[in-house]
């Protein structure tokens, strides 16, 4: 049994669509041939079944009952080699849809990391969710349907040649018929290609603007914007549902066809068939032959159409996940990352002047939250100018600066799902301390599951405060080797803040730890502030030594009027 999904996705081939699909195979190029093996078996056993059939009443016509046992035999066997075939086909070929899935995925989630915050700028919150629904199914369908769409073409070639020996001008019908079937499909299938990829540009833009409303609801409310924004919603809406119908019709077009044409092309070889019959050209077991050949060809001249549109399909889906791959991240990794090793020494914003000693548990403080912000961003690398040991953070491979720094801003959210794999996805062991730490264990025994309780989107089922404490929990358990908090108590009551700040400096006690925030119940207990002002370090001490020897520090920490 094959196991998904792979440990590693690969390097994807993202120069195009075609060549990204060109690379799924590659990648599964094992279970792919043998599934298009398996199909071609499959197609080529059911294409011999009239021979066989026909072979079986002509021995019937002369009365030879050995030769009629003879070919029930081989039916027989044809008909138990066809149901091996088709049940391991069929097994291979969602192996594939599913593993085109999950590593297109796999990419994408990975591509997502890399992007950072620049994922949003560089794509539409749309275009994300239906590369995540509607595109990989795509392109699994697209790794299906090449076993079918080759088993049905040798299956064709197959019966054109049994039909060219036995009647030349039936033969002639399929080798002339089959290419003008295929032209008169593909016809139809520029004008879907291009509708659909109108279609789901509208899609991705809506799904996008759905998200933003969403988003932004309680504001448009507060200014009266609702009734705006809803009508224009309503518009766009309408312009996918006309560019949806307009695809459909397309759509409808190619489904008539595909049983149409068809059908029309199963007439004639049978009229011709019985022409031949009654002419004494072909035996009546050739006529029967013929006859469940041209009903045979109905399959894989709808499978051949049912491929391009597949593929079709997948190629518009493709040039959506090529898109997102090509993005390109604000911050890039080196063309020679630095070696890891080095990685060491004093985290240092340049561009302030703030220095965070290894081991120690720095404040950053500053009249103006902003500023702090930009400076953690700079130092966990959100932002270039951070530099460890002397050396820019930039020379290091950004896997390695976020496995060694991590940010924990008020700006993360919660992710829909049970909260235990939220908040501790590898299962460490580290929840209940991290719990403990944040002050968050009474959230969680108040839940009805505990940890097994479902999350609701970004979190809304608790409060601000709730939130803030859990989002800490879960930063303190992925236990980084330097962990940055932005603002990590600002919206839990003054007692909670306290027993946070308490536990925090113990937690991270020997841990090199950097704390935004202006409270002074955190400032006491840190090993070091950082006093900020206008983006630049104007002092740094002990919280004590700073209230003394600075009266601006003293005015931000105790909250007083700015001169």
């Amino acid at each position: 049994m094959t196991n998904l999904p792979d440990a590693d996705p690969g390097a994807p081939d993202d120069r195009s669509a075609t060549r990204y699909l060109g690379w799924l195979v590659r990648r599964y190029r094992v279970t792919v041939f043998a599934a298009i093996v398996l199909a071609v078996l499959w197609m080529l056993l059911q294409a011999f079944v009239p021979a066989v059939v026909g072979k079986a009443i002509d021995a019937a016509t002369r009365h030879d009952r050995d030769d009629l046992l003879r070919w029930c035999l081989v039916l027989f066997l044809v008909g138990a080699g066809q149901a091996w075939t088709g049940v391991s086909r069929h097994r291979f070929a969602v192996v594939n849809f599913l593993s085109a899935m999950f590593v297109t995925v796999q990419v994408t989630v990975r591509q997502a990391g890399r992007l950072g915050s620049a994922l949003s700028r560089r794509l539409d919150t749309g275009e994300v969710v239906a590369i995540g629904t509607a595109d990989i199914r795509a392109l699994g369908a697209a790794l299906d349907i090449t076993a079918r769409g080759t088993g049905s073409l040798v299956a064709v070639l197959a019966v054109t040649v049994i039909l060219l020996v036995t009647s030349v001008p039936l033969g002639l019908v399929v080798v002339l018929g089959v290419p003008i079937l295929m032209a008169v499909v593909g016809l139809l299938i520029k004008p879907l290609h291009r509708r659909q990829q109108a279609s789901r540009e509208q899609q991705g833009l809506l799904t996008g603007r759905a998200a933003d409303l969403v988003r932004g609801l309680r504001v448009l409310r507060g200014v009266g914007g609702e009734a705006v924004l809803a009508e224009r919603y309503r518009a766009e809406s309408q312009s996918l549902r006309a560019a949806g119908v307009h695809t459909a019709r397309v759509e409808a077009l190619l489904e008539a066809a595909q049983v149409l044409l068809p059908g029309i092309f199963l007439v004639l070889v049978t009229w011709l068939g019985a022409h031949f019959a009654l002419s004494g050209q072909i035996t009546v077991g050739q006529l029967v032959s013929f006859y469940a050949y041209a009903a045979f060809l109905v399959t894989p001249l709808r499978q051949l159409t049912e491929a391009l549109d597949k593929l079709t399909r997948g190629h518009v889906a493709g040039r959506r996940v090529v898109t997102m791959l090509n993005a390109v991240t604000d911050l890039p990794d080196p063309a020679y990352p630095a070696d890891p090793e080095g990685f060491a020494g004093d985290l240092a914003d340049p561009r302030s002047g703030v220095v965070v000693r290894p081991g120690e548990i720095t404040a950053i403080v500053s009249a103006q939250p902003a500023e702090a912000a930009l400076i953690s961003d700079r130092l966990g690398r959100y932002a270039e100018g951070g530099t460890i040991g002397g050396r820019p953070l930039a020379e290091f491979a950004m896997a390695t600066v976020r496995e060694r720094i991590l940010v924990a801003d008020n700006d993360a959210h919660l992710f829909s799902g049970p909260l235990r794999s939220d908040l501790d996805p590898f299962d460490s062991g580290r929840l209940p301390g991290a719990l403990h730490t944040a002050a968050a264990t009474d959230i969680v025994e108040a839940l009805p599951d505990g940890l097994d309780s479902e999350v609701a989107e970004r979190g809304r089922s608790f409060s601000g405060g709730q939130q803030q404490r859990l989002r800490l929990a879960r930063a303190l358990v992925a236990d980084p080797d330097t962990l940055i908090l932005v603002e990590p108590t600002s919206a839990v009551d003054a007692h909670t803040e306290a027993r946070i700040a308490e536990r925090l400096i113990t937690a991270r006690a020997g841990r090199t730890t950097v704390i935004c925030t202006s409270s002074p119940l955190v400032l006491d207990r840190t090993d070091r502030v950082c006093f900020v002002e206008a983006g630049r370090l104007v002092a740094a001490g002990t919280h004590h030594g700073l209230l003394t020897a600075e009266p601006r520090y003293a005015r931000a920490v105790l909250r007083a009027d700015q001169p």
